[in-house]
């Protein structure tokens, strides 16, 4: 396979999460945490205690109730790929080896990470931790 068939693969791929961040860096994924981050979530009635920064006077205007603009903070993941080099993965067809095929889905997934803006880290193992790329 050519570079330019893996990168058409590539960008096919799209990462999503089961669950929701809690890191504390930009990114494009939603976070259970409300604030004032990037993304609008929902306008809503004026609470006690609520920032009047947020204020949205556009709807208070039209209510003539206060109501707030409230914003989800946006969060960035750090993606681990763990790759066993050891002697087994050099066993495969004729056509591809099991370690060119974990080299084209690591490379596949590390691609679609860092298009993400998520950080990308590796560990290459065999019987011992053999290298460690931090994100």
């Amino acid at each position: 396979m050519t570079i330019t068939e893996l990168l058409k693969k590539v960008r096919k791929i799209e990462l999503k999460t089961r669950g929701l961040s809690n890191q504390v860096f930009s990114g494009t994924y939603k976070t259970r945490f409300k604030g004032r981050g990037m993304s609008f979530s929902e306008v809503r009635q004026y609470q006690y205690g609520d920032d009047v920064r947020n204020i949205d006077w556009n709807v208070t205007a039209r209510t003539n109730e206060p109501h707030i603009k409230v914003f989800e903070e946006e969060r960035e993941l750090t993606f681990m790929l763990l790759i066993d080099v050891s002697g087994s993965a050099f066993f495969g067809t004729s056509q591809q080896s099991k370690m060119e095929v974990a080299t084209e889905i690591a490379a596949t997934l590390a691609f679609s990470a860092s298009v993400n803006n998520d950080k990308v880290g590796a560990i290459f193992f065999s019987d011992k931790v053999e290298k460690f790329i931090p994100p």
